[in-house]
């Protein structure tokens, strides 16, 4: 009796848990803007379209790794189906209780251990390595700052002058100043804040992701670029488009963030330097009200 009564009153308590553990979620004002563009590219049964230079070497990661667990599950399902027709019970057969040596199944085994280290420290760290600590240098990378909330992405462009505006929490206003930029700041007067996400299809962009509640990624499948939006933290990101990459493409949020996760979403628009520059001088005169 005991143990039913622990078990109805866990039961019973577990919405009241539910919800003094999910403020954040119940508590979300912020939503993402629909898309109502078209969003570009071919989507098939396989990987979504290949827009970045990098992106060719993740993806031959992919197809190896897939290769390789296909090669794994056909050859343990022979080897236990061929155990379960040799070795089942039937008259005049008795089982044998010595232990086995198993040379064969032990090299196998080194060897599936020695492809794993050759796929991550051959292929998986060089790829990591290369999007994470080799930011690019050039003069016309174009830098933007993700604020991921629930459920929405913001995204702050430093604006002609190319340096961020000071910002703060005190600052932020949900409906105007998404991003906390401090107006009294000299160099937060041509700042752009947007839930568009815009980039020239011909530099390299760095993307430094945070976090202003819970933990998101940053998730862009055709570019192969996925990175984690920690509270706290501003973790950079950086990819580079192939020419003829213009087009409008979805940034989405990959990790579960709260009761709309699945609605946090925002446009990505790849265009040319000369439409880029000229949606960023449109934007920058568009002034930003505080309360």
């Amino acid at each position: 009796m005991r143990v039913r009564s622990i078990g109805l009153w866990a039961l019973a308590m577990t919405p009241v848990v539910f919800l003094a553990t999910s403020p954040v979620a119940w508590a979300q004002t912020s939503t993402a803007a629909p898309i109502t563009a078209k969003i570009d590219g071919k989507y098939g049964y396989w990987l979504p379209p290949d827009l970045s230079q990098h992106g060719s070497q993740i993806d031959n990661l992919i197809t190896i790794l897939h290769w390789f667990m296909a090669a794994l599950f056909v050859g343990w399902a022979i080897f236990l189906v061929r155990c379960l027709i040799r070795y089942r019970a039937r008259p005049g057969h008795a089982a044998c209780y010595d232990l086995i040596k198993a040379r064969p199944a032990k090299a196998v085994e080194v060897a599936v251990v020695i492809v794993e280290i050759v796929l991550l420290a051959g292929f998986s760290i060089p790829a990591w390595a290369k999007v994470k600590n080799d930011l690019p240098t050039e003069a016309d990378t174009i830098r933007v700052r993700v604020v991921a909330e629930q459920f929405a992405w913001n995204f702050h462009y430093p604006g002609k002058d190319g340096i961020f505006g000071r910002t703060g929490p005190q600052h932020v206003n949900p409906a105007t100043n998404a991003v906390g930029i401090d107006l009294s700041d000299e160099h937060a007067g041509d700042d752009v804040q947007t839930k568009e996400f815009h980039v020239p299809s011909d530099k390299p962009v760095i993307c430094e992701i945070s976090s202003k509640d819970v933990i998101h990624s940053f998730s862009i499948p055709v570019l192969r670029v996925k990175q984690d939006a920690i509270p706290g933290m501003r973790i950079p990101v950086w990819f580079r488009m192939k020419p003829g990459s213009e087009g409008n493409y979805e940034v989405a949020c990959a990790q579960l963030c709260g009761n709309n996760h699945y609605n946090m979403k925002a446009l990505m628009v790849i265009e040319t330097p000369e439409k880029f520059a000229a949606w960023l001088t449109k934007a920058g005169e568009k002034e930003i009200f505080e309360d």
